[in-house]
């Protein structure tokens, strides 16, 4: 039976670089190098995922103009973003997992040259948000935050 070569769009595990430990991912030929030294100097921030793309990248006032509501039930909360109604709730990272923001330190010229990014912040829930519905367990992000525990369960160990 022949091996068969990983997907290109494969993750690749830490790595060492010149001493530092970085993390890599490639999609076809381009390579992402993680800089992982940098964690040691991040705060936690707080996340929000939403159901568009914002057209800015840098620092927002998201205290200030992103203030949401709670309901009472089912831990829901609402907001208005651009005049438009978002349904969301809070996420937990999986048991053991920490989520990370980084930021390029280089920023490439095409989709085919390398690129290396920094962590600036770390997190251990975000929000998630909807437009008109709220979060429900079909939602693949919902879904994403129990894969570790699930494939844990799949690919374990088998106990007697």
């Amino acid at each position: 039976m022949k091996r068969r070569a990983p997907h290109p769009a494969t993750a690749k595990s830490s790595l060492t670089d010149r001493g530092r430990t970085t993390g890599r991912m490639s999609c076809n030929t381009s390579v992402t190098r993680v800089r992982m030294s940098s964690m040691g100097q991040t705060q936690t921030a707080p996340v929000h995922l939403l159901p568009c793309e914002v057209e800015h990248d840098g620092p927002a006032q998201v205290a200030q103009y992103f203030a949401a509501t709670t309901k009472d039930r089912k831990y829901e909360k609402t907001v208005s973003f651009r005049g438009r109604g978002l349904k969301g709730q809070e996420l937990s990272c999986p048991q053991g997992y920490t989520g990370l923001v980084l930021k390029d330190i280089n920023k490439p010229g095409s989709d085919q040259e390398d690129r290396t990014v920094k962590v600036s912040s770390v997190f251990d829930k975000l929000t998630y948000w909807n437009m008109e519905t709220s979060p429900n367990s079909d939602d693949t992000v919902v879904m994403a935050m129990d894969w570790p525990e699930l494939a844990e369960a799949i690919h374990g160990p088998v106990e007697d």
